[in-house]
């Protein structure tokens, strides 16, 4: 059976270095996880991510707000009574231990009998494909191994609800592609309800059934992964998600549409509404733009291109501070210094106030 999840409204200070104010980390922080979803914290380094995992291990104490396992309020159970299982980024092997020996390691101690630590053993390995490795030592392994055998301690606690820290950062690029299809293959094949912790948008977007989207220790948006990529809620949410993200050009409203400020561009969109003289931040996704005329067309001088193989970005330069990269296809012969028509959908404009960052719809 599956774990459900709640955070509600937790506050998290930690102390001073230098004797002032506690300095907090999270300010109301909330979400949930139903049974058998995938959730990642999704952030930036510092944001609160690994805070907030810690707390629902109970690794740290909350100063306010409820975390609830199961339905019940677990703020002053010890981890060990939290029925979870955490795998670290590090993978915390033990280096003399071998593999068998490190997966069963929780289950001695917890005095778990013989032969069902071993039943359980037999099954995580076999799940993991670890049944030739249980006897060699973490230093005979790959790094995916020494993932799998972490994950496989996970597995034969028993636990439901996993907690996952950055595991596969110390993996090599084709690794972590790999690795990143048979956790998810395993966690829906076996039910697991998993928060997972990385800065990784690829891993966010590929993985997740839902993304909580953190920044200074505040909550932006919490969706499944295709909301963020097409409807993101703030500025800094739509500057975060995407390969590269999603162009944010500062304009003015006008009479006639857009104006980009420090130029002459605009980009003529109808403006809904949306009063003249108001500075918004438009939007659009690099693989939106297209070198031609389109429904909405303006100009712009191409400052660079870069090869990604099957693309290329080319970078314009569309007059004021911001650049505009749009992503076009490797056949299309294009010279740097030289001008071109822009064009794009407009269904395709995303618009946000450039003061808060909040999205106009």
């Amino acid at each position: 059976m599956s774990s459900s999840l709640a955070i509600r409204s937790v506050n998290k200070f930690f102390p001073s270095s230098q004797r002032g104010a506690p300095v907090q980390v999270l300010y109301d922080f909330s979400f949930e996880a139903n049974p058998g979803e995938f959730v990642v914290f999704l952030g930036a380094s510092g944001c609160g991510k690994s805070t907030a995992l810690r707390l629902i291990a109970g690794l740290e104490t909350p100063q306010s707000g409820e975390i609830v396992i199961d339905g019940q309020v677990v703020n002053d159970l010890s981890p060990a009574r939290r029925k979870l299982a955490m795998v670290f980024q590090t993978y915390a092997l033990f280096p003399h231990l071998s593999v068998a020996e490190n997966i069963i390691f929780g289950l001695k101690v917890r005095r778990v009998p013989k032969k069902e630590r071993q039943d359980r053993l037999m099954k995580a390995a076999e799940q993991l494909e670890l049944s030739g490795l249980l006897q060699r030592k973490p230093a005979q392994l790959s790094g995916g191994q020494r993932q799998r055998v972490a994950l496989g301690r996970a597995l034969v606690s028993g636990a439901s609800l996993i907690l996952m820290d950055e595991p596969l950062s110390n993996l090599d690029a084709k690794l972590r592609q790999q690795m990143r299809a048979d956790l998810r293959q395993l966690q829906r094949r076996l039910g697991l309800t998993v928060v997972y912790v990385t800065h990784d948008q690829v891993e966010a977007m590929t993985m997740a059934d839902k993304v909580v989207v953190m920044r200074n220790g505040r909550v932006d948006q919490i969706a499944d992964p295709l909301t963020l990529y097409r409807t993101p809620a703030r500025a800094e949410v739509a500057r975060f998600i995407g390969s590269p993200p999603m162009n944010l050009i500062k304009c003015l409203v006008t009479d006639g549409g857009f104006q980009v400020v420090g130029s002459d561009v605009v980009v003529g969109a109808n403006r809904a509404g949306i009063s003249v003289g108001r500075e918004v931040l438009l939007g659009v996704r690099p693989e939106d733009l297209i070198l031609e005329a389109g429904e909405l067309s303006f100009e712009g001088r191409l400052d660079s291109v870069e090869l990604l193989g099957a693309d290329q970005l080319a970078k314009l330069d569309v007059g004021g501070s911001d650049q505009l990269i749009a992503r076009i296809h490797n056949a299309r012969r294009v010279e740097e210094g030289g001008r071109y028509t822009v064009g794009l959908n407009a269904a395709d404009v995303h618009l946000f106030d450039a003061l808060s960052g909040e999205r106009i719809n």
